[in-house]
């Protein structure tokens, strides 16, 4: 048992970043610690956002579990990737929607 909350990653499409948001607030009231991906409030380059991405496989790895954010069933491409870096290192993946 560690002696620290969990650690749970948010992983899903920047389409639902108020879906994210509100997992990551829930998550936060009920005592785990939260890694989510990075927001931007504007267009970022291809190199930003591979920058991201790879940021966000580090998220992965600090994590203890992840959660996707899905509503409807969706997964896109990125999320894809990010499922999929997950189940190759481990980490239990749950979902907010069936898929």
């Amino acid at each position: 048992m560690p002696d620290r909350p969990e650690i749970v990653c948010i992983c899903g499409s920047t389409r639902f970043v108020d879906e994210m948001r509100a997992a990551n607030r829930d998550l936060t009231f009920a005592g785990v610690i939260v890694v989510a991906p990075g927001e931007a409030d504007e267009l970022i380059t291809n190199e930003q956002q591979a920058a991201l991405h790879a940021l966000h496989l580090r998220k992965i790895d600090l994590a203890d579990r992840v959660l996707v954010v899905n509503p409807g069933g969706y997964i896109g491409e990125s999320t894809s990737r990010e499922i999929a870096y997950a189940h190759a290192t481990g980490k239990p993946i749950s979902f907010t929607d069936p898929v």
